[in-house]
């Protein structure tokens, strides 16, 4: 609901976007403007962003990406220094634009508010606002209706705000023209690589540095914490696949249900459409209904041509070539002018023209299902598979207690549940501590309850831990290998591979810094160049970004001019470049108007940093970086 605001102006959505995570609703001041809630992460003029705050803010993005991602997120990397920096940045941003518009005076009237929530479509019912609609929207928010429409008030009054600021850029002709003109401009290039491994032959190693290395690196080298286990795994499914329905109960469920498999009346009709849009000019609307007379007339006179002048006139390109033919339909599945006149209609009947929002139509009826029920023997599978369902269910919600309990109970195993409910009691190979697990063992509490002490010294079952919804698991360590240091021996063939690699790597960039600084004077150089081809800086053709800078960096004004890029891992790329040409645009040219935009944004972009940098001095922003990297949290 609060986004329906940020899509009314475009680029107010491009800033919000930039300001705010996806997660976060507009904060309302007054509702922790006065509340002490421990020590503040940061403070903005004389209102306190709390630690509780922070940590709210980032539970609800993990929340977010969870529902996004299906529930696999990693609560660690919401713990990461960038990513709670990220969301206090948000989190000042929105104070800051808070405070400003307290400090305007900027509100939103009772009677502005109403009709801006009735006029949303979605909480309208056959065009009216829908009560229970709005209802059902604010609680899905987890919101009472108060904070709900204050937090709207506060969207509108924050939208009040902007609009001047990033809407009110200029854009200077002179300066978009050089911008445009660096864009579009035009580079003929060749490209020769130093791959790494042409020098490896010249690498000689030290005698020690293979131990030397090992020494510096010896966390580098060890294996984790692991643990081989076996696990249950009590689910509604499988619940539900065991479960056995007879031909009585469908039978029972059948007659018990019979109007949910009733099948409407459904008609099948032929067409003939010359089209006229509900807003075409009334020219073109007289013209189409004369055709469609004209058709009529020809339609009654032979209506055995009606497929042939279907495919002649009919301008629906779905049934034209069908000969009109539209299929089976039931009510509800066409325009209400189409539909009300194809169920008037008897079987073989035309009727006369009739207009709807696509235009004129000739509507023939080529057939009529009646209302019927379906037959048992063919909603026999549904109906199982609803009652397995079913079934199933109410056994997971029985058995889910008692699993849970038989596995703390009788703790030293977990055959007793595995006979209990029929279930298979499987074993995992090796998990290491900190690894990347397959399902089920991706369940962070799942995991920590294996690798805990009662869980290793004691080796009895975990806790039964719902991994997903309706999926409880129980495990228990059957061995345990504790972290250690792999020998030397057992590295070594690693290690020095990887130095040697290294070594070649940075042979390589200095040979090609050596080459560059020759071509650069003009010296000869014996390279392998690629055929020429042409990249500008919104065209990159397979360069990689540092490529393209410097290649557009490099002084053009003698050629052939040249430039080069170390890429770590991968050596380091020459590039010659042997002609230039200016970058125009043509009026038609769609990548002008494209730029054009970019440029836009650009400019809208700097006028709102610039006027964010005065509300920072206007309203001074300290964070307390000892409470933001703390990690009693």
């Amino acid at each position: 609901m609060l986004d329906i605001i940020r899509n009314n102006k475009k680029i107010t959505q491009i800033f919000l976007a930039l300001i705010t995570l996806p997660f976060a609703f507009w904060g309302v001041e007054s509702y922790v403007r006065n509340a002490d809630v421990g020590v503040g992460v940061a403070t903005v003029g004389d209102a306190k962003i709390s630690r509780q705050e922070l940590q709210s803010a980032l539970r609800e993005q993990q929340d977010r990406m969870r529902n996004q991602l299906g529930g696999k997120v990693d609560p660690a990397m919401f713990e990461t220094p960038q990513v709670r920096r990220a969301v206090l940045d948000s989190l000042i941003t929105q104070r800051l634009l808070a405070e400003q518009a307290r400090q305007s005076k900027l509100t939103v009237g009772n009677e502005q508010l109403v009709q801006f929530i009735a006029a949303v479509p979605s909480l309208q019912e056959n065009g009216k606002f829908s009560k229970e609609r709005y209802e059902a929207l604010v609680a899905a928010q987890g919101m009472s209706k108060e904070m709900f429409e204050a937090r709207l008030r506060q969207d509108m009054a924050m939208q009040q705000l902007m609009l001047p600021v990033t809407e009110g850029g200029i854009m200077g002709q002179v300066a978009f023209g050089r911008w445009l003109a660096t864009q579009m401009e035009e580079r003929e290039v060749a490209e020769a690589r130093l791959l790494p491994e042409a020098y490896v032959s010249q690498v000689k190693l030290a005698a020690d540095a293979v131990q030397k290395y090992y020494e510096a690196n010896r966390k580098q080298f060890e294996l984790p914490e692991q643990v081989r286990a076996e696990f249950l795994v009590l689910s509604r499914d499988a619940l539900t696949a065991q479960t056995v329905v007879g031909d009585e109960e469908v039978k029972a469920q059948y007659q018990s249900r019979t109007d949910r498999y009733k099948e409407g009346e459904t008609r099948r009709a032929s067409h003939i459409l010359i089209r006229a849009g509900k807003d075409a000019p009334e020219a073109e609307v007289k013209a189409a209904k004369a055709k469609a007379d004209e058709i009529l007339v020809q339609a009654k006179r032979s209506p055995a041509d009606f497929a042939k002048l279907a495919r002649l006139n009919s301008q629906d390109p779905g049934s034209a070539e069908k000969g009109g033919d539209l299929d089976w339909f039931g009510r509800g599945m066409m325009v209400k002018a189409f539909e009300d006149t194809a169920f008037a209609l008897k079987e073989g009947q035309m009727s006369d023209v009739v207009r709807s929002d696509f235009g004129f139509h000739i509507i023939r009826l080529t057939g009529v299902r009646p209302e019927q029920v379906k037959a048992l023997a063919d909603v026999k599978a549904e109906i199982q598979a609803d009652l397995k369902r079913e079934a199933g269910a109410k056994q997971y919600a029985e058995a889910a207690e008692a699993f849970g309990n038989m596995v703390y109970e009788q703790s030293d195993s977990l055959k007793p549940a595995a006979d209990k409910w029929k279930l298979e009691l499987r074993q995992t190979p090796w998990l290491a501590k900190g690894g990347k697990l397959a399902t089920p063992f991706d369940n962070p509490k799942l995991v920590a309850a294996l690798f805990s002490d009662d869980g290793l010294k004691n080796k009895r079952n975990t806790e039964a831990v719902e991994v997903a919804p309706g999926t409880l698991v129980s495990a228990r360590v059957l061995e345990h290998k504790p972290a250690a240091l792999q020998p030397l021996e057992a590295v070594k063939a690693e290690i020095e591979k990887r130095l040697v690699r290294d070594e070649a790597l940075n042979l390589a960039i200095k040979d090609g810094e050596a080459k560059l600084a020759k071509l650069a004077k003009g010296d000869a150089v014996d390279l392998k160049w690629s055929p020429a081809h042409s990249v500008s800086r919104t065209t990159a053709q397979g360069l990689a970004p540092d490529a393209v800078r410097a290649v557009f960096k490099a002084d053009a004004g003698k050629l052939p001019a040249h430039a080069g890029v170390a890429y770590p891992g991968s050596g380091y790329a020459l590039y010659r470049i042997t002609s230039v040409k200016a970058g125009v645009a043509a009026k038609d040219d769609p990548r002008g108007r494209m730029l054009a935009q970019q440029f836009s944004r650009l400019v809208a972009e700097e006028e709102f940093a610039a006027w964010m940098a005065s509300l920072k001095e206007r309203y001074p922003v300290e964070i307390n970086k000892a409470v933001l990297e703390s990690k009693d949290r």
